[in-house]
């Protein structure tokens, strides 16, 4: 994991990005919100887990399906199953120790709206 700050490579309105192996962050000062470094070291795992491009592809699809479903950007990212996973247990410092493999797969959504 390298961690680097980067305010031109984040997209807007985000404030951190994981792309392995690499945690951009908008903001140096960053470094050291622990729940914030965590919740990318979960995807970085999810990346790592899923030979990373594959999890790029699964990514985008999801949230594109998930946006025709909801019609709402944020809704659609927030239930994408890799952000349900890190969101979910971002607080949880020692969670990557614990964790089963390929665990984003009981994140899915299930409700129908």
């Amino acid at each position: 994991m390298i961690v680097i700050a980067s305010k031109y490579l984040i997209p807007k309105g985000y404030t951190a990005m994981a792309l392995f192996p690499f945690i951009i962050l908008r903001d140096k000062r960053m470094k050291t919100n622990y729940k914030l470094i965590n919740h990318e070291r979960i995807h970085l795992r999810q990346q790592l887990e899923m030979l990373i491009i594959p999890f790029y592809i699964c990514y985008v699809t999801e949230y594109f399906m998930l946006l025709a479903r909801y019609k709402d950007k944020q809704k659609a990212y927030h239930n994408i199953s890799f952000e349900r996973e890190a969101y979910s247990n971002d607080s949880e410092l020692n969670y990557l120790k614990t964790r089963p493999l390929f665990n984003f797969i009981n994140y899915f959504p299930t409700d129908s709206k």
